[in-house]
């Protein structure tokens, strides 16, 4: 297995910046810092960091995900398929364990931001769907894809890609 940092020290990590302008319905701004993976398995660890005020891309987890709240908090509303949604709010220190194919939702950190660690297995290689204000379908990105972009130095997303997580 790849490990990219041995440090989950946020200090000490390298981080990718991801903004998008021309998202209207929020301000899509964040950075995350790949720490490890292994692509026979289907496994991926991140940290993802908020500012303040800053969202990730309309998203869904098709891997099966562990959330680790860091620093600060982590903030998502669930767009269910009923039309509702479900506001969920972890502090730090907070766990999380997600089931693959979660329901698509918008995220960001708490009124000071927030870091959370994300350790994902996806079995079939897909990590994350994408979607627009309408929630249509942006597509998806692999693991390989993700790791493919780190290697290459850029941010998944921030320029050639069209999402991120």
């Amino acid at each position: 297995m790849p490990i990219v940092s041995a440090s989950f020290d946020i200090d000490a990590v390298e981080w990718r910046r991801v903004h998008d302008a021309t998202c209207e319905d929020y301000l899509v701004d964040f950075e995350y810092s790949l720490l490890g993976y292994d692509l026979a398995t289907g496994r991926l660890d991140m940290l993802l960091r908020y500012g303040i005020g800053g969202h990730c891309r309309r998203h869904r987890h098709i891997a099966s995900t562990v959330t680790l709240v860091l620093e600060g908090e982590q903030r998502l509303v669930e767009k269910r398929p009923d039309g509702t949604s479900l506001s969920i709010h972890r502090k730090k220190g907070d766990y999380a364990l997600a089931e693959s194919d979660a329901h698509p939702h918008d995220e960001h950190g708490g009124e000071e931001g927030g870091t959370i660690l994300l350790s994902m297995t996806a079995t079939d290689g897909r990590l994350f769907e994408y979607f627009d204000e309408h929630m249509n379908s942006l597509g998806t990105i692999s693991i390989a894809e993700y790791v493919d972009s780190w290697n290459r130095g850029v941010a998944y997303g921030s320029q050639t890609a069209n999402a991120n997580g």
